[in-house]
């Protein structure tokens, strides 16, 4: 079994996400699902194949050598969606059977690791991810690890090869500058997996890195935080923007 969050590890996993040919076992965690039906663990196992959890629950680790799977060994940890439902978790909103958010199988697998604290409350597990996302072990967006050992994943530490298949992963009509309705925000979306926004004539007011999964866009600022964004019928909304492409 592999030890947490190592360099060795990490490497492991970015040459395995160019042929995405081996599973990802993220094993022994306390996982809290937010799914009603397969409800929490106290000691389990999630199971990714390429950008989507495919088994979560005890036992999937005595099969991993047969299916060839990476194994990240997160005892001491705790799984936690990374897209919370904060109208669920303040109690508004009633749960609801297979949340698109939750950790079930066939949703996208998205989730971060923190340590886990003793006897720690699931609400305020939640809560600790949401108050300080940077404090985080691992952070996995759609199968793609891009925080490890409490650190970015940059898109410049990847290797050339690793670059390679990511820049084919990004559709050519999203490529390029997209520009608000007012001319005030210009993002320039680059090949590389690179976002970097004008502001009101400011160069450089945010840089960072970015993810397309379907008509979603995901980014993750290079100063630590995350916004998203969605394509409609050739239109990028974003942060109360609406961007045409130029």
């Amino acid at each position: 079994m592999n030890n947490s969050f190592t360099a060795e590890l990490l490497d492991l996993i970015r040459a395995n996400h160019t042929d995405g040919h081996r599973p990802l076992l993220f094993a022994n965690a306390r996982i809290i699902t937010e799914d009603p039906l397969v409800g929490d663990f106290a000691r389990a196992d999630v199971l990714l194949g390429g950008a989507r959890i495919v088994g979560i629950g005890p036992g999937l680790l005595t099969a991993a050598d047969d299916d060839g799977a990476i194994v990240i060994d997160c005892d001491g940890s705790v799984l936690v969606p990374a897209v919370v439902d904060v109208a669920r978790l303040e109690g508004l909103r009633a749960p609801s059977y297979r949340s698109a958010t939750a950790l079930a199988p066939g949703n996208p697998g998205t989730f971060a690791i923190l340590p886990a604290v003793p006897e720690e409350a699931d609400a305020d597990a939640l809560r600790r991810f949401l108050q300080d996302p940077g404090a985080v072990s691992a952070l996995v967006i759609d199968g793609e690890v891009v925080v490890w050992n409490s650190k970015p994943v940059n898109d410049a530490d990847r290797s050339a090869t690793a670059a390679t298949t990511e820049t084919s992963e990004i559709p050519a009509d999203i490529l390029g500058t997209w520009i608000d309705e007012n001319d005030f925000v210009h993002q320039h979306l680059t090949a590389d997996g690179r976002y970097d926004e004008t502001r009101g004539g400011r160069p450089h007011a945010f840089q960072g890195s970015y993810w397309v999964s379907g008509s979603r866009i995901d980014y993750l600022d290079d100063l630590g935080f995350w916004a998203f964004g969605e394509f409609i019928d050739g239109v990028l909304h974003h942060a109360g923007y609406t961007f045409h492409r130029s």
